[in-house]
């Protein structure tokens, strides 16, 4: 039997604070006082007789237990939502809501051919597509407010509760403007690159230790004059205008690189290539409208790794 002392408010809030990592934080998202938020936590503490939080410095850290129980309180609150959802389905016409987290690489190079595909099989389903950071994705999708993450393959560390599915491989190429003076010289442009400045991404992207790894093997300890980003639009405006170079996924460039606008330096970067795929929870078990998605993102990652 469930213990009949655990209520929602617990699940929500211990879910919440375990995503912030931050009581405020949590209590601002939840509209609730501080106090309250710490009430809470203590009396889920006091049902399931183990601290689900402990003390690091100024802030909070998650226990071993606590990320035990975060695996089975996100599946539950996933669970409920989804019979929400799926009353109001039944009230309203509309299908479960679709929730994809995305990386940059895959948001331009495979999800629009794989929508076009989903679209035409009239599920009706509402979707969302969240793009940012790996760690950010597995996250969300760790604590149900994602139903698939389409990226790359994370370390081995971060995938404790997840499956993977290996769609294609790809790597890091060194983008820059076409016409940059780069193209043009036999000088080496790992010696040049001091010289620019480098779009590198974020320490929490997954492709920023094996871009590290490659520089560092290629005599390239440090940049001088970098911006580290993980913004597509960003580094795709910036390059137009400046010699910048942007170190970055093949598939966030792909398409600028067969228009012309962008180009990729001479630089042999096979090491970096790692597996794209899609990531969901062990213990989840997709609708048949994310059963369809994923088999329209499979479709449109097989004909993008063919060009």
């Amino acid at each position: 039997m469930i213990d009949s002392r655990i209520k929602f408010r617990h699940l929500q809030t211990f879910v919440e604070v375990a995503r912030q990592k931050s009581v405020m934080k949590a209590a601002e998202l939840l509209r609730v006082s501080q106090p309250a938020v710490t009430k809470t936590i203590r009396e889920l503490e006091e049902v399931l007789g183990v601290a689900v939080f402990e003390r690091d410095g100024r802030g909070i850290k998650i226990t071993r237990y606590g990320e035990v129980f975060l695996k089975h309180a996100g599946a539950a609150l996933t669970a409920l939502r989804h019979g929400l959802d799926s009353v109001t389905q039944e009230r309203v016409g509309d299908a479960p809501p679709i929730r994809i987290g995305a990386l940059p690489t895959v948001s331009t190079r495979v999800m629009p051919q794989a929508m076009a595909l989903f679209l035409k099989e009239n599920t009706w389903s509402r979707i969302k597509i969240v793009t940012g950071e790996n760690a950010v994705l597995l996250e969300q999708l760790r604590v149900g407010d994602l139903d698939l993450v389409v990226g790359r393959l994370a370390g081995a560390e971060k995938m404790a509760g997840f499956s993977f599915e290996h769609l294609y491989s790809e790597q890091v190429v060194f983008a820059v403007r076409a016409g940059h003076p780069l193209l043009k010289t036999k000088q080496s442009p790992f010696a040049a690159l001091a010289d620019y400045t480098v779009l590198m991404p974020t320490r929490a992207s997954i492709i920023r230790p094996f871009v590290e790894s490659f520089l560092i093997a290629n005599g390239v300890p440090n940049l001088p004059n970098q911006i580290e980003t993980v913004s597509d639009s960003f580094g795709r405006a910036f390059l137009r205008s400046s010699d910048a170079i942007w170190i970055i996924s093949t598939g966030v460039v792909a398409a600028d690189i067969e228009d012309g606008v962008l180009a990729v330096l001479p630089i042999d970067t096979s090491e970096t290539k790692g597996p794209v795929g899609l990531t969901m929870r062990t213990d989840a078990i997709p609708s048949l409208p994310l059963s369809i998605l994923m088999q329209t993102i499979r479709e449109a990652a097989r004909e993008t790794s063919a060009r």
